[in-house]
């Protein structure tokens, strides 16, 4: 007589950029993140979102670095992460979802919450797009980053592309949660503009962020300007201050100042 057929094996979402991105082994990613998220800073609020860059760790690491040093008070408090990032690779109608069971890096593996996936697959707009998430960066980049900070937790990971922010709003309100879910939008700032010229187009940005006005931000403004003007119509109904934590471009960082690609960090709480 048969035993019963083994449980399948989970689908994984392998990593696409380490090597490339961030470091493959280990060892120098992690410290590669640690030295990037430095020592938490004391007496601020708790975040409920934070929006931080995607780039090269040599370029935006310290950058993200300074969002993600916020978490680290809430290293045993956030169970859930809704990591939204914008479609570079494959154009995406609305919102799309990995049917993967879990994203891997070089550091382990991050199980995606399936609770989390079938509540937004109920919202207009959201779909399954496998597709989408093989190769995009914005997501994949950030789990190290998570994965150093926090102790054990899920994600939805949500690759954004042709959305309204009303749209985004709406998947952002069906996953919103309390103090255990937190919310991580990526997006890099201006691309390929001389130094001075992104410096003032991103403090442009910047200050728009700050005051909560989505409508400010273009999508010459941001790579991730979708999922960050839908954080915002959400945090805004909810009364939620938005904080800069850093500003910068790879000219300040690892690259020439003839062309730069300019990041941000801000906490939503």
């Amino acid at each position: 007589m048969r035993h019963a057929a083994a449980r399948a094996a989970p689908r994984v979402r392998l990593p696409a950029v380490a090597g490339s991105f961030y470091p493959e082994d280990p060892g120098e990613l992690t410290a590669a993140v640690d030295e990037a998220i430095g020592e938490a800073p004391a007496g601020e609020p708790a975040p409920k979102a934070l929006i931080v860059p995607h780039a090269g760790y040599e370029y935006s690491g310290p950058i993200a670095g300074a969002g993600y040093a916020r978490l680290v008070p809430l290293r045993d408090v956030v169970r859930r992460v809704v990591l939204l990032g914008p479609a570079h690779r494959v154009p995406v109608a609305g919102l799309a979802v990995s049917s993967a069971d879990a994203f891997a890096t070089p550091l382990g593996r991050v199980e995606v919450d399936r609770e989390l996936r079938e509540r937004v697959l109920a919202v207009p707009g959201v779909q399954v797009h496998d597709a989408a998430h093989a190769r995009e960066h914005s997501l994949e980049v950030q789990l190290p980053f998570l994965q150093r900070v926090l102790a054990r937790f899920t994600i939805l990971p949500l690759v954004v592309g042709d959305a309204e922010p009303g749209e985004v709003a709406a998947v952002l309100d069906a996953v919103w949660g309390g103090p255990e879910t937190l919310i991580v939008v990526s997006s890099d700032l201006s691309h390929y503009l001389d130094y001075e010229t992104a410096r003032r187009r991103d403090r442009a940005t910047a200050d728009a962020v700050v005051a909560g006005a989505g409508e400010r931000i273009g999508d010459d403004d941001a790579c991730g300007a979708r999922p960050v003007r839908g954080l915002l119509a959400a945090a805004g109904r909810r009364g939620l201050a938005v904080r800069l934590l850093d500003l910068r471009s790879s000219g300040d960082t690892a690259g020439p100042r003839d062309e730069v690609v300019g990041y941000g960090a801000f906490a939503v709480g």
